[in-house]
């Protein structure tokens, strides 16, 4: 076994910059960025368009950072898609140059540095996340980063303690998810060590730093009651869309890199375990079987871990290739050698096409890529979806259509109408679903409503009149949420609008 001071000279007599992992960060941009234009808004997207548009220091799902960064994309790059989802593409090349530094300074070689940037470069989770603009994306790349100097800083202490907390506090302005490795690290640290390290003023210091960063979104949440606990509720309930059962967490977690690259992560997270070189860094090893169980119990998304996996696969780089190396035989040797090669190619064969928008939207439907990756559907249809509305809309007499609105069920079918209904002569969109809620309902003089994402029976306890207009069609048959709602028309409000609205609002 390498001793840890081995370990720590090895990474500082290494000053230059292996050529493979930014060649390899480079070309994951590049290929997210080629692709990023393929499909259409996700719903996701257009919610973080309009929340930009209503600029806060917090809202009732998430921090502001996101909404934030869409605002800008959107002032520099005006409606264009590709340039909206830049920052996306970017940081999922940064995911990768910063895990085969990981990798570097966990006194891997310049192989096990290409491999562990290659391992993430393939996985389902960056590609997935990667072409699309999304609190993921950010928080992947956040949580990469704080794991990178949390290494550092507990390999060299001092001051590099500020930087991990500049990072983590602004993470957790994009997603709270960061507090959990911040605690999950911290509990590691007590259970595994080296608990020296919470003797110190540095680490106190960075995580002071990192609350002062988050304290805006913190005062934003406790004058608004808190909405982030409810929403937690929520999805732990499985009302956030998902039903599938909790422990699903588990086994989930075999695919979010690749079913054949288990075993890097895996010897990674046995690693920090087992091995004498990695005693400063075993609070890792803890923090994540802390984290999967906190997740199991309080009901989190099987991707909450993700984070974890940049830094399992650069501690795992290495004693994967000392296997391969370890051949009996040159024969046995290249056998192994070849087999990792292999899972590498497959990985991303299999990932690029379940995950990026390769296969044209017309024939997707006949894949089973929409049953696998959900986000995929929900970026088909939505120029579509618009256009239905404008066609009920452009059916009502001209008295009706001066004053109607569009009563949108969720804030991607609110968010379609305000990217794409001015031009189209949609009416403006109004949603009691998350922020939208929060922004207001339409006003009293508003007329006809054009109701979307609403189940009948559940519109006639608002309205006198309720009128079948047509139906949503993404013209290529993808199964997604869309696909097939009803649109109504609905008359003769029973109330006014600031008594119907607590009775909309959704958190998920």
């Amino acid at each position: 076994m390498i001793e840890a001071s081995q370990v720590r000279d090895a990474a500082r007599k290494k000053p230059t910059i292996p050529a493979l992992p930014p060649l390899i960060a480079l070309a994951v941009t590049a290929v997210l960025l080629a692709v990023s234009g393929r499909y259409g808004y996700h719903r996701d997207e257009l919610y973080f368009l309009r929340a930009g548009q209503e600029l806060a220091f917090g809202y009732v799902d998430q921090p502001p950072l996101t909404p934030l960064l869409a605002r800008a994309m959107s002032a520099v790059f005006g409606g264009s898609l590709v340039g909206l989802r830049l920052p996306s593409a970017l940081m999922a090349g940064l995911v990768v140059l910063l895990t085969g530094w990981m990798t570097r300074d966990l006194g891997g070689g310049r192989g096990a540095q290409a491999l562990a940037a290659g391992c993430m470069a393939v996985s389902a989770l960056l590609l997935a996340v990667g072409h699309l603009l999304s609190t993921t994306t950010f928080d992947l790349l956040a949580w990469t980063a704080l794991s990178w100097l949390l290494i550092r800083a507990l390999r060299d202490g001092g001051p590099i303690w500020l930087a991990a907390g500049l990072v983590a506090g602004i993470g957790l302005q994009n997603k709270t998810l960061m507090a959990f490795l911040l605690a999950g690290v911290g509990i590691g640290l007590l259970i595994a060590g080296p608990r020296q390290v919470l003797r110190g003023r540095w680490p106190w210091l960075g995580t002071l730093l990192a609350v002062l960063i988050w304290a805006p979104n913190l005062i934003w949440q406790a004058r608004h009651g808190w909405p982030l606990f409810e929403l937690s509720a929520t999805i732990a309930s499985g009302g956030s869309g998902t039903s599938e059962p909790r422990w699903l967490l588990l086994p989930f977690q075999l695919v979010l890199i690749s079913p054949l690259l288990v075993p890097v992560w895996v010897a990674g997270l046995y690693r920090f375990a087992r091995d004498p070189a990695l005693r400063p860094y075993r609070a890792f090893a803890a923090a994540y079987p802390v984290l999967a169980v906190v997740f199991l119990v309080t009901g989190g998304k099987p991707y909450y871990l993700a984070g974890l996996y940049p830094v399992l696969l650069a501690a795992g780089a290495e004693p994967t290739l000392r296997w391969v190396r370890a051949g009996l035989s040159a024969v046995q040797t290249r056998l192994r050698g070849g087999l990792l090669a292999a899972a590498v190619a497959l990985s991303l064969a299999m990932n690029a096409v379940l995950m990026l928008p390769l296969v044209p939207p017309r024939l997707l439907a006949g894949t089973p890529i929409v049953a696998i990756n959900y986000d995929a559907g929900e970026t088909v249809g939505w120029p579509e979806f618009t256009r239905t509305l404008a066609g009920v809309a452009a059916g009502l007499p001209a008295a009706e259509r001066a004053t109607a609105i569009v009563l949108a069920g969720n804030y991607g079918e609110a968010g379609a109408v305000d990217r794409f209904g001015a031009e189209l002569g949609v009416p403006p969109a109004y949603s009691g679903y998350h922020g939208y809620g929060d922004w207001g309902p339409p006003p009293d003089s508003s007329g006809t409503t054009i109701a979307v994402g609403y189940p009948e029976e559940r519109l006639r306890t608002w309205f006198g009149s309720v009128e079948l207009a047509a139906r949503i069609d993404n013209g290529v048959d993808v199964p997604n949420d869309e696909q097939g709602r009803p649109v109504w028309i609905c008359r003769d409000r029973l109330a006014p609008w600031a008594t119907l609205w607590p009775t909309l609002l959704r958190r998920a």
